[in-house]
């Protein structure tokens, strides 16, 4: 009983956190779901580095390799690694017992992350993480405190750090935190990282709604008749009107 009241409290104190929005100002996610390139990217940085504890199950294989032009026989071989079918939702085989064993919380599913977080907060989240001993994963987050997950990208990044500088303030000499800092161990430099974060988010956008570009097209095309019948109604009106006295 004191455990489910333990989670009772932790999840209220979580959703007063997120409807008190974020301390830290986030950073513009650079989306372009016409782009393809960082899409395919993204695709890959999600099946190698996130889906061994997060799911879509809400998406299929089959409709992202075609939504994002990707050869079946490239994608299966390259984006799938359990012997799925091209026809199956994007699972993993990580039970919720076990995730809420080693996380202390089932990891969310992610097929409509980038819709409720926002892909602004997803691009900053990314990019927030340092490191913090006293945690269980050795990691901590600017923009998710106390977050109960591992920094999966830090083979990528390198490990991240509070940097601090002396600067005067007030004309005393003070310690001020200039922001996260790697130590150069990753495989990437910080703008290939953010390029790599930027297509990893593009791609979870694009997954929390795979019709947006399609829906955008219609409603373009919908418009646009709209305004040919407003004119034809319009002339037909005056015409018809003419004679009426």
């Amino acid at each position: 009983m004191m455990k489910k009241l333990l989670s009772a409290a932790a999840l209220l104190a979580s959703s007063l956190a997120m409807a008190a929005g974020p301390a830290v100002p986030l950073d513009k996610a650079p989306i372009d779901l016409t782009d393809k390139v960082s899409l395919q990217n993204g695709a890959k940085l999600f099946q190698n580095y996130c889906l061994g504890c997060h799911q879509m199950q809400y998406q299929r294989y089959i409709r992202t390799f075609r939504d994002l032009d990707i050869p079946e026989d490239v994608g299966m071989a390259n984006l799938m690694f359990t012997g799925e079918k091209v026809g199956d939702h994007i699972t993993n085989s990580m039970s919720a017992k076990n995730g809420e064993k080693w996380f202390g919380a089932t990891p969310p599913d992610l097929t409509n992350v980038a819709r409720v977080r926002g892909p602004d907060w997803l691009y900053t989240y990314l990019r927030s993480f340092y490191a913090d001993p006293s945690r269980p994963f050795g990691v901590n987050n600017d923009v998710f405190p106390m977050v109960g997950m591992p920094h999966v990208l830090q083979e990528l990044q390198g490990k991240p750090y509070k940097a601090y500088e002396t600067r005067l303030v007030d004309g005393e000499a003070k310690q001020v935190y200039v922001g996260i800092k790697t130590d150069g161990s990753g495989e990437m430099n910080s703008e290939e990282y953010d390029r790599a974060v930027a297509d990893l988010v593009n791609y979870l956008e694009y997954v929390g709604e795979p019709t947006k570009l399609e829906a955008h097209a219609l409603g373009v095309k919908v418009l646009v008749f709209l305004l040919i019948f407003f004119v034809l109604a319009y002339l037909l009106k005056k015409e018809y009107w003419r004679d009426v006295h």
